[in-house]
């Protein structure tokens, strides 16, 4: 199982991916960014990806209120006042996102009894 599983050291914006991949997780990363940014990270998981291949985010994500359900909700509070652009991002969002950075696929599902959820992006 070991020979399967492979980090890359570096900055997830220079370093050389690689490719050929079954799965990439991008894993409380997303919300650090703004929109434009994720587009690009998530591009170049997909190029990063063998035939088949996902991409696995676990995010907060709020409702299209913005206000709901709570803990997202202050979740995107924090990363306005502690980041320069990033933000909890909205199940639509996501999908935007996906579909600008090549995905054919994308879902989210809540991952309780956390209060986050699994999105899933996914190639044709």
């Amino acid at each position: 199982m070991v020979d399967r599983y492979r980090t890359v050291p570096g900055s997830a914006f220079e370093v050389d991916w690689g490719s050929g991949y079954d799965l990439v997780l991008l894993t409380n990363f997303l919300h650090h960014f703004d929109q434009e940014t994720c587009v690009g990270l998530l591009e170049r998981a997909r190029r990063s990806l063998g035939e088949g291949g996902r991409v696995l985010a676990v995010e907060f994500v709020p409702n299209e209120d913005r206000v709901s359900p709570p803990f997202p909700a202050m979740f995107a509070v924090m990363m306005l006042g502690s980041t320069p652009s990033g933000d909890a991002y909205a199940a639509r969002e996501f999908e935007e996102m996906g579909r600008a950075a090549g995905f054919a696929r994308i879902r989210v599902d809540p991952l309780p009894p956390s209060p986050q959820s699994l999105v899933t992006f996914e190639q044709a």
